[in-house]
């Protein structure tokens, strides 16, 4: 008889009522390190098991059973489960929800419609009598929507920052207390502070969370002309964190408009959906090339939700996970 390994809760989840769609056995076991890794070498040992690589149960959601999760609903799963502020979270469940999707799936219902409109015209314009102002008609409302994906696609910066912390740079003179401040602001001893000015030669940084937000906080050597080639060097690394620190001060937007666009990925399937709406727009009375323009723009707007995809990019979508999920 084999020994006993544990005494665990066993869940079976048919399908499709699981995570993937697939049939599911979840095993909830004691957490010992020598439980989890005592299982793993049995089930490594059966014939026709192997672990997980990452992302791959995720992938399967998108993959295998069509309709269960959309590009942006898997990065918002990666960043649910990295997430470690309230800002995080939020902007992750918007992703999870599906709230995101929608909003693609109706610009991209958008650009079918115009997309439509215009091989109509093409297609029956002469036979059923259908006149140019209908195509001509589309123009305006490509418009529209090429001037809020040129808007959307800015706010990559925005998104980018609740994902990965905004950093702020505490400069200024030797001795005016940034050192100081750094400590206070995280409640432990983070830098050396000495009455001394140039104590400070090197970039400190601390992670926080300040009103719900990730707050990457940078200390580094007071500004100043100096001789000395070690103290010249941190003056170096501070003037460097102050150019790669984010916003100095509180500016108004829109909230929500951060959680669209969260990757470079997102902001560049806008721009190059923008740059598409141009052409179209310098050709929009020849029909043949602005149908063509239209199709790339539809193209370009799947590629967010992988309606339209690549290898490359669902292999990096998905490699943001850990082993399994």
């Amino acid at each position: 008889m084999e020994p006993l390994l544990d005494r665990a809760l066993v869940a079976r989840f048919p399908a499709p009522r699981s995570f993937t769609g697939d049939d599911c056995l979840e095993l909830h076991l004691h957490g010992g390190a020598a439980v989890v890794q005592g299982l793993l070498d049995a089930l490594r040992a059966l014939p026709g098991l192997r672990p997980a690589e990452p992302g791959e149960f995720t992938r399967r959601a998108f993959e295998v059973k069509a309709g269960k999760l959309d590009l942006t609903e898997v990065e918002g799963l990666a960043d649910l489960l990295a997430a470690q502020t309230a800002a995080q979270r939020r902007q992750a469940l918007a992703l999870v929800s599906g709230s995101v999707r929608a909003v693609y799936a109706r610009w991209r219902a958008e650009l079918l419609r115009a997309l439509a409109a215009v091989e109509a015209v093409i297609d029956f314009g002469e036979d059923e009598g259908i006149a140019d102002e209908v195509a001509a008609a589309v123009r305006p409302r490509c418009a529209a929507l090429r001037a809020e994906l040129a808007a959307r696609a800015g706010a990559l910066r925005r998104g980018r920052a609740v994902r990965e912390g905004v950093r702020v740079a505490l400069v200024g003179a030797p001795n005016a207390g940034k050192s100081s401040l750094l400590n206070a602001l995280a409640g432990r001893d983070a830098a050396i502070v000495s009455p001394f000015p140039g104590t400070t030669r090197d970039v400190l940084e601390t992670a926080l969370e300040l009103a719900g937000a990730r707050v990457l906080l940078t200390d580094a050597a007071g500004i100043r002309e100096t001789h000395d080639p070690v103290e010249a060097e941190g003056v170096r690394r501070a003037r460097a964190a102050l150019r790669a620190a984010h916003i100095r001060h509180r500016r108004p937007g829109d909230p929500a408009a951060a959680a669209l666009v969260t990757r470079e990925r997102h902001a560049d399937a806008l721009r190059r959906c923008v740059a598409a709406l141009d052409r179209y727009d310098a050709c929009w009375d020849e029909l043949e090339l602005a149908s063509e323009e239209l199709r790339a723009a539809v193209r370009a707007m799947g590629s967010v939700t992988g309606e339209v995809g690549t290898e490359e990019v669902l292999d990096s979508v998905f490699g943001e996970f850990c082993i399994g999920k």
